[in-house]
């Protein structure tokens, strides 16, 4: 089981006060978001909507740096939502952010998406201690990724790892007095818990436009105390393999039960 304690982006803030620059971006989902933080301050922010990442991301980044005054030079460092989430999206984001990081010499931060939504929901005046979290984000196929985290008196904890799962199923695992936040989804699985006679608490939608900030709060804080991912080895958190590699795993699974079955046939005919 995985336990680690989350603190609020203001403790986040504080934390990173020493850090001189840290843009987040996230762009695993839409809308896309971005924000940087100078000397423990959100300073400024952007969210788009688009395919286009590629485009996007730079001008978006480049915005973010004209607000805060200092050049791409200046960055102390780049924290980068690494998922789950769009696999083309979080491609464009990992890359954009390891590109910066090899030009400049900045340190990259991988901050799991859904901790970053989490901690925005601890802004919310109904997180009370006890409680439980629940981003939930649409993984298509009938599926969402989620995961599951408690609120205490000192932070957030997270209970579970980052899942894969049907909505149906997780909808039948959710409590009463849960928080869920995220997509489109979070407010469909929150709907049908309701009609179940399942009090639940729905988060603003506005979540995911605002959470680069969440996203630079955390790699800010770990980066001031000294944590950093190896440029070489950053790679998305995908959750659900790439379609070619479950596709490929099909084959193979297909491929060994057709032999299985073609050595039962032999073994049977064999024995007639």
């Amino acid at each position: 089981m995985t336990s680690r304690v989350l603190c609020k982006a203001d403790n986040l803030l504080e934390q990173a006060a020493a850090s001189r620059a840290v843009i987040g971006l996230d762009t695993g989902a839409s809308p896309a978001s971005l924000a940087i933080v100078v000397n423990g301050r959100v300073v400024g922010e952007e969210c788009y909507r688009t395919a286009l990442h590629g485009a996007a991301i730079a001008r978006a980044i480049d915005d973010l740096l004209a607000i805060a005054g200092i050049s791409i030079d200046e960055l102390d460092a780049i924290a980068v939502g690494i998922g789950p989430g769009s696999f083309t999206g979080l491609r464009i984001g990992a890359s954009y952010a390891k590109g910066i990081a090899f030009g400049t010499g900045c340190g990259i931060v991988g901050v799991p998406s859904l901790d970053a939504i989490a901690v925005g929901v601890l802004d919310d005046p109904r997180a009370h201690p006890g409680r439980t979290i629940c981003p939930i984000l649409d993984a298509r196929k009938g599926e969402v990724y989620t995961a599951l985290y408690r609120i205490g008196s000192d932070g957030l904890e997270k209970l579970s790892r980052d899942l894969l799962m049907p909505l149906a199923r997780l909808i039948s695992e959710i409590g009463p007095d849960a928080i869920l936040a995220g997509d489109r989804k979070s407010n469909e699985a929150a709907a049908l818990l309701r009609h179940k006679g399942i009090e639940v608490i729905a988060a603003e939608d506005r979540i995911l436009e605002t959470r680069g900030r969440f996203v630079a709060a955390l790699g800010a804080a770990r980066f001031a105390r000294g944590e950093s991912d190896p440029i070489d080895a950053f790679e998305p958190l995908y959750v659900r393999p790439p379609e070619a590699e479950a596709t490929r795993a099909a084959k193979a699974s297909t491929a060994k039960t057709e032999d299985l079955w073609s050595a039962e046939r032999k073994n049977s005919f064999g024995s007639i």
